[in-house]
Formats: C-alpha cells, structure tokens, sequence
C-alpha cells in the first residue's frame, strides 16, 4: 500500500520551483503511478532553455471518467529558510516549501489511486501553473485529455471550490518626444501624458464596479496599475512611460470589456505628439460550476463544507475546457503557501486520501 507522507516527503524535497525543470517532479510521480498498474506519457517541450513537461497517467483511457490534476511547480523560496526542501513533521504539520501547493494534494491523489481499481482514471500533472497554467494550456491545444468528471488539486482547506475570477494583463506604453527640460516646447512628456491616462483608468474601475457578482469578494471586477516606468533623467523630457495593467474580471463578464475600455482610455490621451497603445499578455476569463452539479455536491457531502469560490486562479477553467465537469478541491491552506514556513496538516492528507478515493470510485466510470 502507497504511503502518502512518504510520497510527500519525497515530493517537497525535489526543487520544482517554476524557473527550474519539473522533470524530476515527473520521474518521481511516474515511477509511482507506474507502480499502481498506470499507463503514462508525457507531453514535453523546452521554455527557455529548460526543460518542462505534463504527465499524463491513465487507467482505462484518457476520455470519460474523472481526471485527479495537480500542477508539479511551486514558487521560489527565500534561500534563508534551511527547510524548504528539507520537509518536516512538527505537531501535526509537514512543513517545506510546496507542502500544501500542491503537493499534498498530489501525494493524496497517488495515495487514493492505489484505494480502487475504478476506470477510466486519469492522473495529470503539469508544468508551470505559477507562472501562467503553461501546462494545462499545452493539454487543451493538444485534445487528446477529455475526461467526463475532474477535481483540480489546490489547497482549499477541504472546501469545494466552485470558481474563481480570471486573470489578465496588458502593458500599456506612452510615447511621446524628448527634449531639454529647460524648453518644453522641445518634447512631449510621456509621463505626464500616462498621469492623464491614470486618471482614466481610475474611472475604468469604478465603471467596472456598478457590475457587481455576490459570489465574489470583491463582488466585482478589480483592476490593478501594479507597475510604472518611464524617463531617462531630471533633466530630459521623457519620451516613453510604461504601465502594466492587470484585472481580475468576474465570470459573468467578458474580459474583453475592461480591454477595450483599458483601449479607449488610451485613445483619448493620444494627442499631437503623445500616443498610447495597449499589448495584451494575457485574457482569462473566470470560471463559475453551478452549485448543484454533481462533483461538487458529492465534494460537500463528502467534505461537510459549502462550495466557495476563491480569489486565486487555477488550472479549473482549462479542465473545463476539456468539457470536464470540475471541482477545485484539496488539503492545505492556501494563506500558508507562498511564504516561509509554509505546510499542510497531515490529517487533512489523510482525510483527502479517502475523499478522492471515494470520488474516483463514483466518477471514474464510462
């Protein structure tokens, strides 16, 4: 019988931080998935110069039944913190960086897998989630995954997790002219001009709040200017001011509505010599499962939580994609992750065990 705290053990000690390869992440989750009777195959590419990859384990096929997924990445840690990758088990509590996102819950996915002999049964894990879902886009261009039912690994607190906000991003660049700051008639200021466009995009967020989601907190769409920069020196006209702009749109909303009010804000300032445009980076939507659907009431029967929705992204709308019915769901808490000291309850793993033991006996069916 598999020991999920060995396999987390093993897991947290393995440097999988987004910047560095995942590979050895997959060796180890592929060795035990091989073990329990899993047919596997990887989808590999090169990012960088580094080497990243999803592996896909399946049992009875990769259409139909349920899909358990957890992102092999994690966030950096602060070199100080001498047990980042040296996990440890204090009250209760496996500490080390990744313990709780996500890796207890892939270690808790091995560990209910080896429970039933349910089919079909796919166990996915992928590449970089942290730095954008890279992985779960790869899968979804490629088609080949299509499960039924899916539960997508992510300290939930063994809270069902309906959906969540989506996540965008756009850098918005000024030009304008330089000149000699003794002579303003010489240049145009680039940031003086992106003030302007700041103060239009303030009104952008208020429009944006008057369309409001109770589900969510905040009930609306939040909009961010989280970066500024621009100018060469004092003296010096600046010719060019550059602003990134991020939004979290609700899932009702499509989140090529605060785009293009981001686009006509930039319009309106764009005079004489300054103009302002906007590149996209990124345009996710939100993603909401009704209340009632199946896995996620099976989830709160079996967990005696209500669903919630979240304000962190995940690989959820990307499974949905994929037409899968999906849950976000998992041991850990996710206000410990991304920091010093972060871990997860190991009773929280165990209980996770038996709840996705559960799931893949009512799910993983044809």
């Amino acid at each position: 019988m598999i020991d999920p705290v060995a396999i987390l053990r093993e897991l947290v000690a393995i440097d999988s931080t987004s910047a560095k390869s995942n590979l050895p992440m997959l060796d180890a989750v592929e060795r035990h998935a091989r073990a329990l009777g899993f047919s596997t195959r990887r989808q590999t590419w090169t990012d960088a110069g580094v080497e990243k990859g999803n592996l896909i384990a399946q049992r009875g096929g990769e259409r139909g039944g349920l899909a358990l997924v957890g992102h092999t990445d994690c966030v950096p840690f602060d070199p100080s913190w001498a047990g980042a990758l040296r996990p440890s088990v204090e009250d209760g509590k496996l500490c080390g960086r990744g313990s709780a996102d996500t890796k207890a819950t892939i270690a808790a996915m091995l560990g209910a897998a080896a429970r039933t002999k349910a089919a079909p049964l796919q166990l996915v894990f992928t590449a970089d989630e942290e730095v954008g879902c890279l992985g779960a886009r790869r899968l979804v261009e490629e088609g080949l995954l299509r499960p039924r039912f899916a539960a997508v690994g992510e300290p939930t607190r063994m809270i069902p997790v309906l959906g969540h906000k989506g996540y965008c991003l756009a850098e918005v660049t000024v030009e304008g002219a330089e000149g000699h700051s003794a002579f303003p008639e010489t240049g145009a200021s680039a940031i003086l001009a992106a003030g302007h466009l700041l103060r239009e995009i303030e009104r952008v967020g208020d429009e944006l709040s008057g369309d409001a989601d109770p589900q969510f907190g905040p009930p609306y769409t939040t909009l961010n200017v989280g970066l500024i920069s621009g100018g060469k020196a004092k003296n010096i006209i600046p010719g060019r001011c550059s602003l990134t702009v991020e939004w979290r749109p609700i899932p009702s909303q499509d989140p090529r509505r605060t785009l293009r009010l981001i686009e006509e804000a930039a319009g309106r300032i764009s005079t004489g010599r300054i103009r302002a445009q906007v590149a996209v980076q990124r345009l996710d939507a939100g993603v909401l499962v009704p209340r009632e659907a199946e896995i996620v009431q099976f989830f709160q029967g079996q967990s005696g939580n209500a669903p919630e929705t979240i304000p962190f992204g995940t690989e959820l709308p990307y499974l949905a994609q994929m037409g899968a019915q999906a849950c976000v769901f998992g041991p850990g808490d996710i206000r410990v992750a991304h920091r010093t000291g972060e871990f997860v309850p190991l009773a929280e793993v165990s209980r996770a065990v038996g709840i996705l033991a559960a799931a893949i006996e009512r799910f993983a069916r044809p």
